[in-house]
């Protein structure tokens, strides 16, 4: 393993930064690739396997971003790289229909009861966006209740008060969205059903959905507290609203059945995306019969898209869903082990080098707040040290570990990531800790 002690290190990947700079808005196309938040420049990936990335300049790196979550089995695991390729050689698109689209369909349905019905998008975004027209559709109603934190995409009524990049960057919402599309949202906090029950009360027949992250992973991992998710759902029930539950970050992630499995939670609409698209673009919107019914050409709400059920996407999908059906025990149990040994190792570290840290964790996501406090909702997220996160996250990459780049981000591990990788992980650490 080779690793860099400076910037100096990262020669080319600098030299890529300085040329993408020429074409693109802070030299990226996703913003918290800019490392705006924890400082440093960037290395450019050339590579990955497993649970190594490794940059321009031939520094490798333990991965625990996983490219946001999807690569769940490793990078470039065989038989998701065979499927792509197969699939590749009879045509990228056809914009037509296949038989994978169904092939695929099927296994997510096995895993998911909630969802009847689906439709395939390229994107967690229309995904998100396109099952909150329909739930307008359906209820006849126009607001929509998420939760300060939570991230559904960059559509424009969703970035109200969102997590992810619009957390990492301090911005209250977002430039270019009119008034008249923010009043429709109303964003309340995580975890707190009187006040959910408050704003549903205020607006009598006017909610038409309540969407949120189960888990959120977009403000920092955080979970649900006890009968938090049964509380939001008998909520809607008792006032005509739906319940949208967006999994394109823990959808087979948390469990094989997601988040509707681990919490036992059967929601109106569900979104999917990131381990569904087996690391190619993907996303999902499904659930009950008579809500998806009303979906163009069956009924008046439209929906379209050119890339969705691409071929190649199909085909890495149904290569990882079916790994994860046909392997579920041993996968989620090693997932799960190699994630507790990981959270309660990092711990150890920071008591013994005094400091002050949270660990929230389900399953294989987590994040490691800079905070002695608990972390319960974005408000007490956004309390967290960044400043010293920013300088964790370089001594960490200085140390050969790769961390996703903002505090308010969740790391994912892989059934690639072993005893070598943990351990050079703690080690890492451990010496992290003494930069601080």
């Amino acid at each position: 393993m080779t690793t860099p002690s400076t910037t100096a290190g990262r020669s080319r990947s600098h030299a890529l930064q300085t040329r993408a700079e020429r074409f693109f808005p802070g030299g990226v196309n996703s913003p918290v690739r800019a490392f705006r938040a924890v400082g440093g420049a960037p290395p450019f990936v050339a590579s990955a396997a497993g649970a190594w990335i490794t940059d321009a300049d031939g520094n490798r790196y333990v991965d625990y971003v996983g490219s946001w979550g999807p690569m769940i089995l490793g990078h470039a695991f065989p038989p998701v790289v065979e499927a792509i390729e197969r699939a590749a050689r009879n045509s990228a698109s056809y914009g037509a229909s296949t038989a994978a689209e169904a092939d695929l369909a099927e296994r997510i349905a096995a895993c998911y009861p909630a969802l009847d019905k689906m439709r395939f998008v390229s994107s967690g975004t229309e995904a998100t966006m396109s099952a909150i027209r329909l739930a307008r559709a359906a209820t006849g109603r126009k607001i929509i209740i998420k939760f300060e934190g939570c991230y559904h995409g960059h559509a424009d009524g969703l970035l109200v008060k969102a997590g992810s990049g619009v957390a990492t960057f301090g911005i209250p919402g977002s430039a270019g969205v009119p008034e008249e599309i923010a009043r429709l949202t109303l964003a309340l906090p995580y975890n707190d059903l009187a006040a959910v029950e408050a704003a549903l009360a205020a607006h009598p027949d006017a909610i038409a959905a309540i969407i949120l992250e189960p888990v959120v992973g977009n403000a920092g991992c955080i979970p649900p507290a006890p009968g938090y998710l049964a509380g939001l759902r008998a909520l809607t029930a008792q006032h005509g609203a739906l319940l949208i539950v967006d999994e394109v970050m823990t959808g087979f992630r948390v469990a094989l059945g997601g988040a509707c499995e681990r919490y036992n939670l059967d929601p109106d609409l569900v979104t999917l995306g990131k381990i569904v698209g087996g690391g190619l673009p993907v996303g999902v919107f499904g659930g009950k019969r008579l809500l998806m019914d009303l979906l163009a050409p069956l009924g008046p709400v439209y929906q379209a898209g050119t890339l969705s059920g691409n071929p190649l996407a199909m085909a890495a999908g149904i290569a990882t869903v079916s790994y994860l059906q046909e392997h579920a025990a041993e996968v989620y149990a090693k997932l799960e082990s190699t994630a507790k040994t990981l959270a309660e190792g990092v711990a150890a570290e920071a008591a013994k080098a005094g400091v002050a840290l949270t660990t929230n964790r389900v399953g294989a996501m987590w994040t490691w707040f800079f905070t002695p406090a608990p972390v319960r909702n974005y408000e007490e997220a956004a309390k967290s040290d960044t400043a010293a996160f920013g300088r964790f996250h370089r001594a960490m990459l200085d140390q050969g570990v790769w961390l996703p780049p903002s505090q308010f981000e969740a790391a994912f591990l892989s059934t690639a990531h072993g005893e070598g990788e943990i351990a050079a992980t703690l080690a890492a650490v451990g010496e992290a800790f003494k930069a601080l």
